[in-house]
């Protein structure tokens, strides 16, 4: 995208699911930022630079598959900054995607919320403390305007710890959960939440180091969402605040 579409569609940072429905494999990346002209998706797809590509964007629980098609302008290959990545735009003569893409915008912008006072619980399965002790201050400063959000933090260092609490304690709104841990591993617990009918529906974010065949098996378990590591606070505030429909 160039200087003149960024100044006319101004960009925002927000994680959605990506996929791509022309793929004969089932592969998932998710957005940086979009806007209503185009969006920047991770992914460690190589996209050739003028390729169309049909993608469906969504979010689970808040927005139904999107489909749009876009044409690739730059790629970003991975480094210690961040992970690879492709900055797409909608094609002149795709009217209706951008339209559909800048409703899109308009409704992030004014998202929807659960009434205020509402306590929040997330659990945070991790075997990493430094990694557990930065999740646990991103989360509990997080605001809707200008009202910080009652947010408990449960923790659990590997899947079994994480389904005992599940099972016994109170309810948890959402799952952020690593994928390489001792006793049971990310894979391991995903299912069990996705078989079990009294968590199936609770969503989980997966925050992992792992490749494209992690990203994929977590996708065809269930994951709502896979960020890779190293990741942005952002990010995870971003997410978090989107699946539990929480207004920024």
């Amino acid at each position: 995208m160039d200087r003149s579409e960024k100044r006319r569609d101004p960009r925002i940072p927000l994680v959605l699911r990506v996929e791509y429905p022309s793929s004969a494999e089932p592969i998932r990346g998710v957005t940086e930022n979009l806007s209503a002209g185009g969006l920047f998706l991770r992914t460690d797809r190589e996209l050739p630079q003028g390729a169309r590509v049909p993608l469906l964007v969504s979010f689970p629980g808040l927005l139904e598959p999107l489909e749009i098609e876009v044409e690739v302008v730059w790629c970003r290959a991975a480094s210690a900054d961040g992970p690879a990545g492709v900055a797409v735009r909608i094609p002149e003569d795709r009217f209706s995607d951008r339209a559909q893409l800048g409703r899109l915008v308009e409704s992030v912008r004014t998202p929807r919320t659960e009434p205020t006072g509402r306590r929040y619980r997330v659990l945070v399965v991790e075997d990493n403390p430094h990694v557990i002790e930065m999740y646990e201050y991103a989360l509990h400063r997080m605001r809707s305007g200008q009202e910080r959000i009652d947010m408990a933090v449960d923790f659990g260092t590997n899947g079994h710890e994480a389904l005992a609490r599940l099972r016994t304690g109170s309810r948890v709104d959402l799952v952020i959960t690593d994928l390489y841990m001792p006793v049971m591993d990310g894979f391991a617990l995903l299912e069990q939440i996705r078989a079990d009918p009294a968590l199936m529906e609770t969503p989980v974010v997966v925050i992992s180091a792992g490749g494209q065949d992690a990203r994929d098996r977590a996708a065809e378990l269930g994951v709502d969402v896979f960020l890779r590591k190293p990741v942005q606070f952002i990010d995870v505030i971003q997410t978090v605040q989107m699946l539990l429909r929480i207004a920024p």
